[in-house]
């Protein structure tokens, strides 16, 4: 079928626990990422060179912050 000019898809509504669940998958996919740049760093400072591995450390840290700036704004926490 083609859409017609001006036509628009209907999205699917989703419940806030299935919400949650979606960016809970997506974001420990950033979480594994971060600590992963950052091992990769800790690497680097024990075999490259010092000035190489923080780099690479500061990067994941950039990433966790991301991370958490993305969770904070997307989720009220409760305390």
């Amino acid at each position: 079928m083609a859409k017609k000019r001006g036509e628009f898809k209907v999205k699917k509504r989703l419940t806030q626990s299935e919400e949650f669940e979606i960016m809970k998958l997506v974001l420990d996919k950033f979480l594994w990422l971060g600590f992963g740049v950052m091992a990769f760093g800790l690497y680097q400072v024990f075999i490259a060179s010092s000035q190489i591995g923080f780099t690479w450390i500061v990067v994941g840290v950039v990433v966790l912050v991301l991370f958490m700036m993305l969770i904070v704004r997307e989720y009220e926490i409760i305390k």
